[in-house]
């Protein structure tokens, strides 16, 4: 295995961890983040490992990230327009064309979803590598830059800024993570903040798993 290689799966480990993260606590949820916080070098996303331990709960997941929260989780709640079907459709293209089965029970815009997409490409990244399947790394590899400069850059600044506010460390260290990692919008057409709920979506936005 070449150091690309083993570049690509520490990658893929940590947007792991940082999906985990970003996601509501189920009954394996705990042992996957000590895991992984275990096997990963990044000091940050450890610390924040740590403190999930400590202070993830359902409870803090809804009230950061539900109705009425400090910060939505969802990546349509930051755009100027508000058309979560066009979006969700976007997405579906995206993970269909990969066949990318959301491990989270979230909507396919949840900084959950999309963070785990990226682990998800970065394995396969790495596995194409490995085989020899250069094409396929390539195409792979472009799917993911696109893909955070479409989706994960929109919304990571404005939600690093208000987690910070949000008393949680596992959810500010999480989403400095995950901003340092996408960078700014480089759209510079202004945005505004549009937090959306949709009424169909409202009582499963309380169920985990």
């Amino acid at each position: 295995m070449d150091k690309e290689t083993e570049k690509l799966l520490a990658e893929a480990a940590e947007w792991r961890l940082i999906s985990l993260l970003f996601d509501c606590p189920s009954q394996d949820w705990f042992g996957e983040v000590a895991s992984l916080g275990k096997d990963i070098s990044d000091e940050e996303l450890r610390r924040a490992a740590m403190s999930a331990e400590r202070d993830a709960t359902e409870g803090v997941f809804h009230s950061i990230f539900g109705p009425g929260g400090p910060a939505p989780g969802r990546e349509v709640s930051y755009r100027s327009w508000s058309e979560p079907g066009y979006l969700l459709s976007e997405l579906s293209a995206y993970y269909n064309a990969f066949s990318y089965q959301p491990a989270s029970e979230e909507v396919y815009d949840h900084v959950a979803v999309e963070t785990g997409f990226i682990a998800y490409l970065r394995l396969k990244e790495a596995f194409a590598r490995e085989a020899g399947e250069s094409e396929n790394a390539e195409t792979t590899a472009a799917a993911s830059a696109k893909f955070i400069d479409e989706h994960l850059t929109k919304y990571s600044q404005k939600l690093s800024k208000l987690l910070d506010g949000s008393g949680y460390e596992y959810l500010e260290l999480a989403s400095r993570a995950l901003f340092r990692r996408v960078g700014p919008d480089r759209d510079k057409r202004k945005k505004i903040f549009l937090p959306v709920l949709e009424e169909e979506n409202e009582e499963t936005m309380f169920q985990c798993g």
